[in-house]
């Protein structure tokens, strides 16, 4: 059985104007133990619908469903990782990854001890009392994603979260989130990640599913059959496979687009 299915979601935002479509009819479902990630270009609502799956924001129709119940609201159950961090810069490092647990209203000395063990495991461990602000970039993510390990989730979100980083950064989170996804101890067994990187979605997923430009329509999807642990980017052939073929339906998405004659505003 899906640990999730998203079904039929539409989503418009109204302005002043006019109404605009985000989503149409978006349908996939994402099983246990996958890694997915969504491609797309800028402006699709890629974001929008990870928002929608956290519980975050609403859908204008269609369904969430997590382990077959409707899923209407935020959980603990699915945590996100975001794109700028969202650390509170008058907190530390361990009162940041405190944040969640203190809202579910957890003791003091317990929270602590489940903060510090998922800084330890971010390799962190040294840094608990340093604020955000003396934290270099990669940093800051290291945090975010100690923050939303320590609801022990069983679903990842994870909005283009090595995006603003350096690639040399990105590289090294990348293999750490791949590394944790794979640790059997955790409770987390299934990922959906946003990237505007085709190479980034090809190295780190099991199915790469690509939108259209807006209103994002899913137009395609590619299953990437390459062992793991993967080599990032090795010159493998069935790797650059993938990669073309994600790129293909990405132009094909461009053009079906192009032609239906759609206005974006």
């Amino acid at each position: 059985m899906a640990v999730l299915e998203i079904k039929n979601i539409i989503k418009t935002f109204q302005t002043e104007k006019s109404k605009i479509s985000v989503l149409e009819d978006i349908s996939f479902s994402v099983d246990k133990g996958e890694f997915v990630c969504l491609v797309g270009p800028s402006g699709c609502g890629k974001s929008t619908l990870l928002r929608i799956i956290a519980g975050l924001e609403k859908a204008d129709s269609g369904q969430i469903l997590f382990h077959g119940q409707p899923q209407t609201s935020p959980t603990p159950k699915i945590t996100m990782i975001f794109q700028l961090f969202g650390l509170l810069p008058w907190k530390t490092a361990l009162e940041n990854v405190e944040v969640p647990l203190e809202v579910l209203g957890m003791k003091k000395e317990t929270r602590e001890k489940i903060a510090r063990s998922y800084l330890r495991r971010v390799g962190l461990e040294d840094f608990e009392n340093t604020y955000p602000h003396d934290l270099s970039g990669g940093m800051k993510q290291r945090v975010g994603i100690a923050r939303a390990l320590a609801l022990q989730p069983e679903v990842l979100l994870m909005d283009e979260p090595f995006s603003s980083l350096d690639e040399l950064t990105a590289k090294t989170l990348r293999t750490l989130v791949l590394k944790i996804w794979r640790d059997r101890s955790l409770p987390l067994n299934t990922s959906i990640m946003v990237s505007h990187h085709v190479e980034e979605a090809v190295y780190m997923a099991d199915r790469v599913i690509v939108m259209s430009p807006r209103p994002g329509r899913i137009v395609g999807e590619v299953r990437v059959d390459l062992p793991r642990p993967r080599t990032e980017y090795s010159r493998d052939k069935t790797y650059f496979q993938h990669v073309d073929e994600v790129v293909t339906l990405l132009e094909k998405g461009k053009r079906r687009d192009s032609v239906s004659g759609k206005t974006h505003h």
